[in-house]
């Protein structure tokens, strides 16, 4: 048997006045998504344990199949597996976004969603001005980068950036869980502060303003920790082979701990413009000599965290017609049996624009299997489902049984 788990980041949300008091998945046009959802069995999941934050570091990790209560260890680790960073045991890792800020609150948590080749020239800045033999920032895609601190502790809080949209920045700084920790805050902070200064005046922000854009105004450090403990998915599971296909970092990272290979698609953007079609093709290709295959698409989390439901509605149906469809055909051609399941990490409310822990819809098809009564795919039909609510690892379970 083959596995293919499609993950559409984010696509769960609430009823939206502006579509009917419709969800985006209930408002898109998706034949293909609702084909195969009648064809297999729909229920609930619920990926974040309740001690830790809704971040899709935390939800991805349960849907590959591992507890995130008992492995997490911060999101900066999983992104500096997957760009090949070296980290000793020693390293706090912290994810590190370019933001902008306006009236010194945070405007948002993407720096405009800056380009690859701008964010890259003000890692390597930044490095130069504030690298040191304890500290090292590590340039990764668009605005989502690394900050290490050697010696850091990781008993302190750090906001999520995208959780906190027209918030003031002095309101949402870094703090200490316990004193000793109090050290490393003072040593983020200060980083982030002269950041602040030091790129106020950089090049590349001077042709983003004079462009219309939004500036990268400072670092953001967040979900820091250190290496996590994880077995393979081989291990776990006795998944001989298997591969993730992403346009972000921390899903390749993920992978690498799981024992996963990366593919990586030209032109995947990790928005709407990515390259649905090139992804679904790596897909197909991947599902005939592995078996197990992520894909991830995240064009729908990133329309929700810009509170644009017009936009995440047409995400979802770029995935029904640009990549489910083709799904589809091409797994009616081969001669082997292929599992298919699709649901989001977590929702991604467009009200709110940030993610909430709400249970999300998905649903299972697998060969020979008796479907459900379910005959669409949303967050309301799928609490009609035979599986009812499970809890993170017990998906990974259902596909495998």
């Amino acid at each position: 048997m083959k596995y293919l788990v499609i993950l559409a980041d984010g696509a769960s949300d609430e009823p939206l006045k502006e579509l009917g008091d419709k969800t985006p998945l209930m408002a898109a046009k998706t034949p293909y998504i609702d084909q195969l959802c009648a064809e297999g069995v729909s229920g609930l999941l619920d990926t974040v344990p309740p001690s830790l934050h809704p971040g899709s570091e935390v939800a991805n990790m349960m849907v590959m199949g591992y507890d995130a209560a008992k492995y997490y260890r911060g999101r900066g680790v999983l992104e500096a597996a997957s760009m090949g960073v070296k980290t000793s045991l020693d390293d706090l890792v912290f994810r590190c976004n370019l933001i902008s800020v306006e009236d010194e609150k945070v405007l948002n948590h993407s720096a405009g969603h800056i380009s690859t080749e701008e964010a890259k020239e003000i890692m390597e800045f930044l490095q130069e001005k504030l690298g040191n033999d304890k500290v090292n920032f590590h340039a990764g895609v668009s605005y989502r980068h690394l900050m290490v601190v050697n010696g850091g502790s990781d008993k302190i809080n750090c906001v999520p950036p995208h959780d906190v949209p027209g918030t003031p920045v002095k309101d949402v700084l870094p703090s200490a869980k316990e004193e000793a920790a109090q050290a490393t805050i003072d040593i983020v902070v200060d980083l982030m502060l002269k950041s602040k200064e030091l790129l106020k005046d950089h090049p590349v922000n001077v042709k983003r303003r004079e462009a219309g854009k939004p500036a990268a105004d400072m670092i953001w450090p967040w979900s820091a920790g250190n290496t996590p403990d994880m077995p393979t998915m081989k291990e776990l599971y006795g998944i001989e082979s298997g591969v993730v296909i992403s346009a972000v970092d921390l899903i390749y990272g993920l992978g690498a701990y799981a024992g996963l290979d990366g593919v990586h698609v030209e032109g995947s953007t990790g928005l709407y413009d990515t390259n649905y079609e090139g992804k679904a093709e790596a897909a197909i290709k991947a599902l005939k000599e592995k078996q197990y295959v992520f894909l991830h698409i995240e064009a729908s989390d990133e329309a929700g965290h810009e509170g644009d439901h017009v936009l995440k509605t047409k995400t979802i149906e770029y995935l029904d017609e640009r990549v489910v469809k083709y799904v589809i055909e091409e797994v009616e051609k081969m001669d082997e049996e292929v599992t298919i399941a699709l649901l989001p990490d977590h929702p991604t409310p467009c009200a709110l624009k940030t993610h909430t822990r709400d249970a999300v819809p998905f649903f299972i098809k697998k060969p020979g299997q008796a479907p459900d009564s379910v005959q669409e795919y949303n967050e309301f039909a799928a609490k009609e489902g035979a599986f009812g609510t499970i809890y993170g690892p017990e998906f990974m379970q259902e596909l495998l049984k």
